[in-house]
Parts: C-alpha cells; structure tokens; sequence
C-alpha cells in the first residue's frame, strides 16, 4: 500500500469535483475548493474520520468494498478507479466482469435527476445506485448481498419480488430476466458470476430452468411499464434506458407524461418516503 500516492490521489481527486457535479446545491459562503471531505465521506457511506485519516496517510489499508465505494463518490473513470485499488494495495477488479462500479457519464446524469425515479443497474441486474424517488417506488435494494444483489436472481427467489408488477404482466417479465441473463452469460462466460447466478437458479427454480432451455436472448427493456406501488396502487409510466457503450450498464428513468394519473402518483410519491425492504445477507 503507497499510503503518500493514495493520499495524495484522493485529495486531488476532492478537489477536482465542485458540489454541481453530484447535484448538490453551492452555499454562498462556500470556501472549500471542491468537495468537503465530509461530502465525499457521506457519498461513500462511511465516517468523516475514516477518510480524513486515509488523505493524511494514516488510515488503515482500505477493503475492497470501500475502495468501489470511494471510486464512485469521486467519479472515477475505470482507469482511476483501477489506480486507486493498485496504490491501495488492492487487485484491480477483473475487466469484462458485471462490474459495480458505476459508468461516470451515467451518474453524472442521474445526479441530475431528483424529480423522477431513476436507477443504475449492470447486466446481471444488480442495482448499483438509485435516486430517492426509485427508491421510493421500488425499495431500498442496497441491502442485499451474494447473489440476492441480482434483480434476476431475486424475481425467481423471492417472491415478494414479484408484487411490484401487475399479476398479467408477470410472465413477460420472468421472460425478460431470463433473456437478459443469456445475454449476460453470453458476454461474460459459464465460468463469470453470470455463470453462477445462471447455475444456482437452476437448481431454485424450475420454471427458470424450463425458460432458460428456449435460448431467447435480449438487453432491451420495455418502453412502458405499469408498477405496482403498495400505498398508490397501478402506476402506469414510460421507461427510457440509456445503455453504456458496453452495454454493461444502463440508466434507466421513469416518467410519466404531465396530467396524467401516472404524473400526479409520482408527485404523491415524492412526498410519501419509501419503504424499506428486508435485505437477505444470505449468499447462496
């Protein structure tokens, strides 16, 4: 571990970004140039202390779940993000991979987006960030972990999963994951964690192994969606994916179109908070 190089990366990187650059509002007694230390602390879920110690070369040797999570509160490219883990003493996570480390040009644009619900996902469907609005409509994923952290995973697992989606439209949509995950295994290889996702579902769920046999394959999602939300019932919205050159990732934001009934249940949503789902710590 280079504790100088880390630290003086770190501290270059702060003061690179200006608070406009992750959606925050600039104070008119703002003196700090670029971010606080505090703000990127908070964008990284973990104490003001903590990343003070690390940019003055006393911190302890970061995890690698720490470091993915400094990488995306300073907006790293995956260049950056890879020299961060390499000066931290860290290997680089694997190119080619269901990375979660967040695209910078997607989460400049969802930090852009606070009146709509908005999330970031990679191809194996795991949510690597989502606004409060999506958070909101569909829950806070953030807690899942092992294979649960996959939204593919989770709609042939947990049946709960299911209840955000109208009864007739919930054999389109297992179709659909299934699509999505062959063409993620395609990309990544029977032996990558789509590989795995693939395998363990298999042995859960036999209407994923019967779907799985058809060989259908597809990254597109649909362009309307009715949800299901537990205090305001059907929503009817518009969905529009914006995909990394990769196809990787995809940011995808939820409208409605203005006066519709649709409309006016986000704005409800906006003031309702979200509900928060328990998450399943256990990997399988």
């Amino acid at each position: 571990m280079d504790r100088a190089a880390l630290a003086a990366f770190l501290r270059r990187r702060r003061e690179a970004l200006r608070p406009e650059d992750i959606g925050l509002t600039v104070g008119a007694r703002r003196r700090t140039r670029g971010l606080r230390r505090e703000e990127v602390a908070a964008l990284a879920a973990m104490s003001t202390d903590y990343y003070t110690r690390l940019e003055q070369q006393r911190g302890p040797q970061p995890s690698e779940q720490m470091l993915a999570s400094l990488a995306r509160a300073l907006r790293l490219t995956g260049g950056e993000r890879d020299y961060l883990f390499r000066v931290a003493g860290r290997t680089a996570p694997a190119s080619g991979s269901a990375t979660t480390h967040v695209a910078p040009a997607l989460l400049r644009v969802l930090d852009r987006l606070d009146d709509t619900p908005a999330l970031i996902l990679n191809s194996l469907g795991e949510t690597l960030v989502q606004n409060r609005m999506a958070e909101s409509l569909l829950g806070d994923v953030s807690g899942y972990t092992g294979l649960a952290r996959s939204g593919i995973y989770r709609w042939f697992t947990h049946p709960a999963e299911r209840l955000r989606y109208p009864e007739d439209d919930r054999d389109r949509q297992s179709r659909a994951q299934v699509a999505s995950l062959r063409a993620a295994y395609g990309q990544m290889g029977p032996q990558s964690r789509a590989g795995e996702v693939v395998r363990a579902l298999q042995k859960a769920s036999p209407e994923f192994a019967e779907l799985w046999e058809r060989h259908e394959v597809a990254t597109r999602f649909e362009d309307h969606k009715t949800l299901i939300h537990p205090q305001l019932g059907a929503i009817e919205l518009n969905c529009q994916a914006l995909f990394t050159e990769d196809q990787s990732q995809a940011l995808l934001v939820l409208t409605a179109p203005p006066r519709s009934e649709g409309y006016d249940k986000l704005q409800l949503l906006g003031v309702l908070g979200h509900e928060r789902f328990p998450a399943d710590a256990r990997p399988s």
